[in-house]
């Protein structure tokens, strides 16, 4: 190969990946307003926004396919080193946790649907919006410490799933209290508490990227406290014991 075909050829390796940067960058947007959609679906209790959802979640799936088959041709025909190689690797796992804030997504648009048909009505506490909006934002600043390879905004990231956490929490022992008081609010009051326990699960995912985004700055694993003190608390459901950690 003479100088010229290797300028060229590495220009295109980098042309590959900046490809897949931006395709994984579309994919937290898609995720990303589906989830919006969702929850505007819920608190205004709009079915046909719903239904949107689930028809969206489509073109999710078919993005997370399609970085997968870049990742693994990248891989197979590049050889890549380093960094780069981390990159790819990760960007696999990041697609794929991308593709499950989806289906969390099409689970509050479900709940969204159920609640706009139920006869009792029960109005979303604000810790449930809130929870959405700093679900959202978790899950921007994971994407764009990834793809800058941002080490410091990725740890920021995994530190502030400790107060969606807390949300969750708050908002289970809100729900609690109502269908004490009125038995007819179980049933919205249970889908509401699923609804926060999805947004919970974003926060998680997001939080995974921002984990890989630090492996792909630093070299560092910081899954499951492997660099000594924990990046963010262990979790545990009101009333039961930690859940495994997201994957």
């Amino acid at each position: 190969m003479t100088p010229t075909e290797a300028t060229i050829g590495f220009r295109h390796f980098h042309d590959q990946l900046d490809h897949l940067k931006q395709r994984l960058l579309d994919m937290s947007d898609l995720a990303t307003s589906l989830l919006d959609l969702s929850v505007d679906a819920l608190l205004s209790r709009d079915s046909a926004m719903a239904e949107a959802v689930l028809t969206g979640d489509r073109d999710v799936d078919a993005l997370e396919l399609e970085v997968e088959d870049q990742a693994i041709a990248l891989l197979a025909l590049q050889q890549p080193m380093a960094r780069d190689l981390r990159f790819i690797i990760a960007s696999i796992k990041v697609s794929n946790d991308l593709e499950r804030v989806g289906d969390h997504a099409v689970n509050i648009a479900q709940s969204a649907q159920r609640l706009a048909s139920s006869s009792t009505v029960i109005t979303p506490d604000p810790e449930i919006a809130e929870m959405a909006r700093r679900a959202r934002k978790m899950l921007r600043d994971s994407l764009t410490a990834f793809v800058r390879a941002d080490g410091a905004l990725g740890r920021e990231v995994c530190r502030a799933d400790d107060e969606v956490d807390a949300m969750h929490n708050s908002v289970f022992r809100i729900l609690v209290t109502h269908m004490m008081e009125d038995a007819r609010t179980i049933t919205p009051s249970l889908e509401l508490l699923l609804v926060s326990r999805n947004l919970e699960r974003v926060a998680d995912l997001a939080t995974n990227i921002g984990e890989d985004a630090v492996f792909l700055a630093e070299g560092k694993q910081i899954k499951h406290h492997s660099e000594g003190p924990p990046t963010r608390a262990p979790k545990v459901e009101p009333g039961g014991a930690a859940p495994p950690r997201a994957s």
